[in-house]
């Protein structure tokens, strides 16, 4: 008989924006309620550079979330960064990573790194004190074809970091190709990649499905169709080398359907269910727990949280909108359900 439910250990989002202001009071609830921890993007409008903003953006965090839920702070690296300020963070356990945005790749990410050796000497200090290094993993040359950015980034930029700092721990986030794939899964135990929902169940045909659909749409991009089930692959495999990453990006409506609409999905309220139907559909439920609440937290070296919780399979339809906002899978039906 098929199990109807599935009891974990609570599990951590290694990659999510939970903005500022009005918009983090209506969306940090939804990661809180499924996730222990969550690592923070920084990327806020100034982006958050100092242990101070950190300390700060972490206090306006658990405000609108209250008790159960710890924020982990990231350091939002410009070509100008202190590699005192990164150490100062860090000892004081204010960040637990600091995050590379190339210039220019996605949103707010204006003040990101422009060259990859401008950053050597905070790399160096990194790699010295054991900090790890979130990566959006694209490169934002004009003449690199979109769906070829993540790829070309491996081979331009980060095979060499690796090679130069062969001891500092790196995350690739979000991937979505076959090549970031297999990156990551052959190289050496310090690098890692997160995984979203939306790039294990969508390929870049749901950008176009009978037009434009901005809600499908996030950087970096989804991908053919052999990229997706790769990076699916990847994910239930049980290789410890993959974790959960939702990348939940939430926007305004107004601000996604529009003609120059934002990259973003906004994936938190039933995160959980999205990650559960696809080890499920590929028969590797067993797997989903490590993926989910094991993985990541060994990789910081962080310890497993104490909690559990259960999801149910019950199919239930997904709101056109949460929180004024349009979710990811909305009007479609889920087989799995957060019990609360």
């Amino acid at each position: 008989m098929t199990a109807q439910t599935l009891t974990i250990r609570r599990p951590d989002d290694w990659h999510v924006h939970l903005r500022d202001g009005e918009m983090l009071t209506r969306v940090a609830p939804y990661t809180a309620r499924q996730f222990g921890r969550a690592i923070i993007m920084p990327n806020l409008t100034p982006p958050v550079m100092t242990v101070e903003a950190a300390q700060t953006y972490r206090e306006r965090i658990l405000a609108a979330v209250g008790e159960g839920f710890t924020p982990l702070m990231t350091c939002y690296l410009t070509d100008g960064a202190d590699p005192d300020e990164m150490e100062r963070g860090f000892a004081e356990k204010v960040w637990v990573a600091a995050k590379l945005y190339p210039a220019h790749a996605t949103t707010n990410s204006a003040h990101g790194v422009t060259d990859i050796r401008n950053v050597y000497p905070v790399l160096e200090r990194m790699q010295r004190i054991g900090m790890v290094l979130c990566v959006h993993g694209e490169v934002t040359d004009s003449s690199v074809d979109i769906f070829d950015r993540e790829a070309v980034f491996i081979d331009r930029v980060l095979t060499g970091v690796v090679a130069d700092f062969p001891e500092l721990k790196i995350v690739l986030e979000h991937i979505t190709t076959s090549e970031a794939a297999a990156f990551v899964g052959s190289a050496g135990p310090n690098i890692a990649a997160t995984v979203t929902p939306q790039h294990l169940i969508i390929n870049r045909n749901a950008i176009f499905a009978g037009g434009l659909r901005p809600h499908a749409y996030c950087l970096p991009v989804a991908k053919r169709e052999q990229h997706r089930l790769a990076v699916r692959q990847a994910a239930t495999s049980g290789s410890a080398k993959f974790f959960l990453g939702t990348d939940s990006a939430p926007h305004e409506r107004a601000a996604k359907e529009s003609s120059c609409g934002c990259a973003g999905i906004f994936n938190a309220p039933f995160a959980l269910e999205s990650y559960a139907t696809v080890f499920d559909e590929e028969g590797a439920l067993d797997r989903f727990e490590a993926f989910a609440s094991e993985n990541g937290p060994r990789f910081y070296g962080l310890p497993l949280n104490d909690s559990f919780v259960t999801l149910e399979r019950i199919n239930h339809v997904v709101p056109d909108t949460v929180a004024g906002l349009v979710p990811f899978h909305a009007g479609e039906t889920l087989g799995w359900r957060l019990a609360a």
